[in-house]
């Protein structure tokens, strides 16, 4: 059962962030650019959190299949925020099906990522998710996906050090031979 969407609450985030402002000692009387900032800031939350809108699934094309070949959609960047820290990570979602009842075009997997981006999220559940939607979308024989990604909580703060980590799920026919050794989504990719 999937849970209503929860409506934004631009005045309260708007008050929120007001008080961050005083709270960091910033004064908008002193530097009037920081005046519209609360709103802005509602303004960016309710796009960058819109995947949290149960509602607002993404619209995908879908087609009866036609062949059994994979399927591979790579390198498709994504932007999220880190739960933990409220901090942007970003980088390229691949995503790989083996066709099973039915196929979806081809923008689909990144609607899919974009939606799941879109939300304060950890790269693992994320990665999880996009995985389960294709599964329950397609009903494929088999699902690969692999995020890379940057995580600015880690390079701005704590350790100060550049990195990038990689999730992968990989399901069905493509965890076995011989998809399993051969699949190299992901690998090597050159930033």
């Amino acid at each position: 059962m999937s849970m209503p969407p929860r409506p934004v609450n631009r005045a309260a985030v708007e008050r929120a962030v007001q008080d961050l402002i005083a709270a960091l000692g910033l004064d908008p009387a002193e530097e009037p650019e920081l005046e519209a900032t609360p709103a802005r800031v509602a303004d960016l939350y309710a796009e960058i959190f819109s995947g949290l809108d149960s509602a607002a699934l993404p619209e995908i094309a879908r087609f009866p299949s036609s062949g059994d070949g994979l399927v591979v959609v790579r390198d498709l960047p994504f932007h999220s925020l880190c739960v933990h820290h409220f901090v942007p990570f970003f980088g390229r979602a691949h995503v790989a099906w083996l066709p099973g009842r039915s196929l979806m075009g081809i923008s689909g997997a990144a609607r899919i990522v974009d939606h799941y981006a879109r939300r304060p999220q950890l790269q693992e559940r994320m990665t999880r998710q996009i995985a389960d939607h294709i599964e329950r979308l397609l009903e494929p024989r088999g699902v690969a996906v692999v995020l890379e990604a940057r995580h600015l909580c880690m390079e701005m703060r704590g350790i100060r050090r550049y990195g990038r980590v990689e999730t992968r799920v990989v399901r069905g026919e493509l965890a076995a031979p011989p998809f399993r050794d051969s699949l190299e989504l992901g690998r090597g990719a050159r930033r």
